[in-house]
C-alpha cells in the first residue's frame, strides 16, 4: 500500500509527502521551512520521520525550503547530478546528497522508484513513478507537454498526480503577466494546460486509474471547477468514468490519498445444465 498527501501545490511553493510501511518521502521542498514543518504535523509526519527529500527539479517553488529545513533536520536529498550541481552551493548542509539517475529505477525507503526526464524549463527535469508490490503512483509536476516517454511511464498506474496549470483562454486574456511570461508558460518546456493533461489521460488511463489529483493550478489564469470538469469529461469518453478526480490547492494539504491494486475480478461461476435422468428398458 501506499498513501500520499499534497501539502501545497502552486507558483508559491510546492511539496508532496508519500509513504509506505517502511519509509516516508518528502518529494519537493517548495515551501518555507516552517510551512513544510507545520503542515507535515499537521498530517501526523514529524520531521525526524522522513527517510529522505526526493526533488523533480532545481526551480524555487520546488526547493525555496530545503536549505533552511536541512539545516535544522538531518535527512537525505536525492536528486539527479545536474539538479545536485546546481543546488550544492544553496543547500549548504543536508544530511547528505544522494545521486539517483534520471532514466532508471532504484530501491528507498520501501519504493521501487523510476525516474524519467520531463520536458521544462530546468537544467534535468524528472518524473517518478513510485511502486510497491500491490500499488503504484504517478508524479508528474512541471512539464510543457507530454512526450512518448511520458505518456509510456504513466500507463497502467493506480493513481497519479499531474499538474494541470492553466486554461488556455484564462492565459490567453491574462493582463496581469507580460506577454513574454505567457509565452513561457504555454511553450513546450513550460506547463501543462487543462486541455493537454486531458489529453494525456485521455492516451494513458486505464480502468485500473482509481485516482487523479491535479496540481499547480494557477491562481489567476485556472479554477479548480475548470480543470476537473475538463479532466473528468475527457476521462469519462476514455471508459474511466469511475476515476476520481480532486485538486490539490496552495493554502492547505489535501487529505491522505490511499493508493492500491484494485483486486482482480473473480472468475466467472461456472455455467450449471439441469440434465433430466431419462430411464432406458
Amino acid at each position: 500500500m501506499i498513501e500520499f498527501t499534497i501539502l501545497g501545490s502552486g507558483s508559491g511553493g510546492n511539496a508532496a509527502l508519500v509513504r509506505c510501511p517502511e519509509g516516508v518521502l518528502l518529494i519537493d521542498a517548495g515551501l518555507s521551512a516552517s510551512q513544510l514543518c507545520g503542515r507535515m504535523e499537521a498530517m501526523g509526519v514529524k520531521p525526524g520521520d522522513l527517510s529522505g527529500i526526493l526533488l523533480t527539479h532545481e526551480h524555487g517553488d520546488h526547493t525555496r525550503g530545503l536549505d533552511v529545513f536541512c539545516r535544522k533536520h538531518s535527512v537525505p536529498v536525492l536528486a539527479n547530478a545536474m539538479t545536485r550541481e546546481v543546488l550544492k552551493d544553496a543547500v549548504k548542509s543536508p544530511g547528505a546528497w544522494k545521486t539517483i539517475p534520471c532514466g532508471g529505477t532504484f530501491t528507498f525507503a520501501g519504493f521501487s522508484i523510476e525516474t524519467f526526464r520531463v520536458p521544462h524549463d530546468a537544467v534535468d527535469p524528472m518524473g517518478f513513478v513510485l511502486r510497491r508490490p500491490s500499488a503504484s503512483l504517478g508524479i508528474l509536476s512541471d512539464l510543457g507537454h507530454a512526450t512518448s516517454l511520458v505518456k509510456a511511464k504513466v500507463q497502467e498506474l493506480d493513481s497519479l498526480f499531474v499538474e494541470a496549470n492553466y486554461d488556455a483562454v484564462m492565459l490567453a486574456n491574462d493582463t496581469k503577466r507580460p506577454w513574454s511570461t505567457r509565452q513561457r508558460i504555454a511553450s513546450r518546456h513550460g506547463h501543462l494546460s487543462n486541455d493537454q493533461t486531458a489529453e494525456l489521460l485521455t492516451e494513458t488511463a486505464t480502468a485500473r486509474l482509481n485516482r487523479v489529483v491535479l496540481g499547480h493550478l494557477s491562481r489567476d489564469c485556472n479554477s479548480p471547477d475548470a480543470a476537473t470538469g475538463t479532466v473528468r469529461a475527457a476521462l469519462g469518453k476514455s471508459g474511466c468514468p469511475a476515476t476520481q478526480v480532486s485538486c490539490a490547492t496552495q493554502d492547505e494539504p489535501t487529505p491522505w490519498f490511499t493508493v492500491a491494486t484494485p483486486p482482480p475480478p473473480p472468475p466467472p461461476r461456472p455455467v450449471t445444465t439441469a440434465w433430466q435422468q431419462v430411464e432406458l428398458f
